[in-house]
C-alpha cells in the first residue's frame, strides 16, 4: 500500500516542510485520504484490464482451447502545480513582533495549493487543459462510463434518494467504497432525513478529530470546492456551473484502485532566496502531481442531485 501524505509527512525531518504538509492535509481531505504513488519520470504508465480468460466444463478427453486476458495501456502525466510566496524584507523585519510574516505568507499559499488540488481532483480534464490532470467527474465520462446513476431527468435536477445512492454504491466492486465524496448541501439533505427516522446514517470522529458521518458504514466527507451550480444535460453531468444540482462520488482507493501520483516530496518547498529586482525574499510551493485510476469498477457517480428533501 501506499503512503498517505499523513505517513510520509512523519519522515520529515524539515520543520517548514512538515508546517506546509500539516496545513494542506487540513486544507484537504482527499490529499489526506488518497494513497500516493512516486514516479520515476514525468508519466506513469500501466495495463488495465479489459476481459478476463475463459474457462468452461470439459469431457473427459476433450480439446481444450487457450485463452488469455487482454488489456489496454494507460499513461498518466504528472503536472507541474505550485505558485511562489514573496516577502518583503523590510516588511519582515519590522513586522515580526507579532507574527512570522515568511510562515504565514508561506501558509497561505499552501491553502491555496490544496485548494486548487481539491478543485481539479473533481473538475480537471487534462483532455481540456493540457496543463491540469483528469478529475473524478473526467474518469466517469472518458474511462467508466458504466459507473454513473442519474437522479435527474433531461437538464432538471431531482432528490436525492436512498435507492438512487444505494445503486450507486453497488458499482463499486470488489467490497464497498471506501469513501462517499459530496458538498455541504447534499450531506445537510441526508441528515435532515437520518433524523427523521432508524437510518444508516450515524457519526463519529475521525483520525484528524474532526466529526464525520458515515452512510451504511462508509465514511463521508464534504469537499467545498465541489459545487451545486453543476449542469446536468441529457440527465447526466455536463458542466460544473451555470445549474442547480450537485454529484456524489463513491471512491475505493488503492494501487489496483484510485491513487494519487507524485514526484518528490509533496509538497515540495524550495527556497529561492533574495529576489534581483525588488528588496524581497522568494519561497516555491509546487508538486507534480496526477490521480490515476486503475480500475473502472473503482469509482461510482450519482449525479442531478437538487436542493429537495432526500427521501427513501
Amino acid at each position: 500500500m501506499a503512503l498517505t501524505i499523513t505517513q510520509a509527512d512523519y519522515l520529515s525531518n524539515n520543520d517548514l516542510q512538515r508546517g506546509v504538509a500539516e496545513t494542506i492535509v487540513k486544507e484537504s481531505p482527499l490529499l489526506a485520504r488518497f494513497p500516493w504513488v512516486e514516479v520515476i519520470g514525468n508519466a506513469f504508465s500501466y495495463n488495465r484490464e479489459l476481459a478476463l480468460p475463459t474457462v468452461g466444463f470439459h469431457p473427459v478427453g476433450d480439446t481444450w482451447t487457450e485463452s488469455t486476458p487482454t488489456f489496454t495501456p494507460i499513461s498518466v502525466s504528472l503536472k507541474i502545480l505550485g505558485g511562489d510566496a514573496d516577502v518583503d524584507s523590510f516588511l519582515a523585519k519590522t513586522r515580526r513582533d507579532t507574527n512570522d510574516l515568511e510562515a504565514v505568507t508561506i501558509e497561505s499559499k499552501a491553502k491555496a495549493w490544496a485548494h486548487t488540488f481539491e478543485y481539479t481532483a473533481v473538475y480537471g480534464d487534462a483532455s481540456a487543459n493540457v496543463d491540469e490532470f483528469s478529475g473524478l467527474h473526467r474518469f466517469i465520462t472518458g474511462d467508466a462510463t458504466a459507473q454513473q446513476v442519474h437522479a435527474g431527468s433531461g437538464s432538471t435536477g431531482a432528490a436525492l434518494t436512498l435507492a438512487k445512492l444505494d445503486e450507486m454504491i453497488d458499482l463499486i466492486k470488489p467490497g464497498k467504497p471506501d469513501f462517499l465524496m459530496m458538498t455541504r448541501r447534499t450531506r445537510r439533505g441526508l441528515s435532515a432525513y437520518g433524523r427523521t427516522l432508524t437510518s444508516p446514517v450515524n457519526f463519529s470522529i475521525d483520525e484528524f478529530g474532526h466529526r464525520i458521518e458515515y452512510y451504511d458504514g462508509i465514511p463521508i466527507i464534504i469537499n467545498d470546492h465541489q459545487l451545486d451550480t453543476e449542469t446536468i444535460s441529457s440527465a447526466a453531468y455536463a458542466l460544473p456551473t451555470t445549474g442547480a444540482t450537485s454529484s456524489v462520488f463513491a471512491v475505493k482507493l488503492g494501487e489496483e484502485y484510485v491513487h494519487g501520483l507524485n514526484s518528490g516530496q509533496l509538497p515540495t518547498i524550495e527556497n529561492i532566496g533574495q529576489l534581483e529586482t525588488k528588496d524581497a525574499t522568494r519561497t516555491r510551493v509546487k508538486g507534480y502531481v496526477a490521480l490515476a485510476l486503475r480500475s473502472p469498477l473503482a469509482i461510482a457517480r450519482l449525479d442531478g442531485i437538487s436542493s429537495a428533501a432526500v427521501t427513501a
